[in-house]
């Protein structure tokens, strides 16, 4: 039985270079068979350069560090990514260009594949005691940006989560309550299963 709590710290990343050389990804999680159904990963972008296109597939990206980056895209649209922690959500189809100011900028990435799940992302306080229910099927993930978190209940003798780490938080049979108390900010991201068409 895969466990409800699966912790991945920051250190067990697995970090590859870009074709073009010009910067890095730092992939923390990959979730079903060739081809991935989500995806995450950190992207260090060291000089201008093209991101991968991906048909299919919508992607978030959040700027962690940096003092910025902005994305030109070949339709003609720009956007800025600013500090703190500004983000966007774009079609992976379109073709578009990274130019990191100050010379080096890293984004958390999201990507999932819009006809298989849906994702939704939020950038979250964390303070106190927090509760996430998970639903068979659907996935919560849990990316530490500052602070220290503790799990309670059944997953009290995991680690701690310490800034730059993650935790998914899967449910068995049926939708599995999960409580932690937390210090810091932390991006939240939810994954679930396409509703089919009524």
């Amino acid at each position: 039985m895969q466990p409800r709590v699966h912790l991945i710290p920051a250190h067990e990343y697995r970090r590859d270079r870009w074709r073009n050389g010009r910067g890095w990804t730092r992939e923390i999680h990959a979730q079903g068979a060739d081809p991935w159904d989500w995806r995450l990963s950190i992207a260090e972008v060291e000089a201008p350069a093209a991101f991968s296109r991906f048909p299919g597939v919508d992607r978030e990206l959040v700027l962690l560090e940096g003092e910025g980056l902005e994305l030109v895209f070949a339709d003609g649209g720009r956007q800025a990514l600013q500090p703190p922690h500004q983000r966007l959500r774009f079609d992976g189809e379109r073709a578009v260009e990274g130019l990191p100011q100050g010379g080096r900028a890293t984004c958390f990435n999201l990507m999932w594949r819009r006809e298989v799940v849906e994702a939704q992302l939020w950038h979250r306080p964390m303070v106190g005691t927090m509760v996430v229910f998970t639903d068979p099927g659907s996935t919560w993930v849990l990316h530490l940006l500052t602070g220290r978190v503790v799990f309670n209940g059944d997953a009290a003798g995991l680690p701690p989560l310490a800034a730059g780490d993650t935790a998914l938080l899967g449910a068995g049979q049926a939708r599995t309550r999960h409580a932690f108390d937390g210090s810091g900010e932390a991006l939240l991201v939810r994954i679930d299963p396409r509703r089919a068409a009524q």
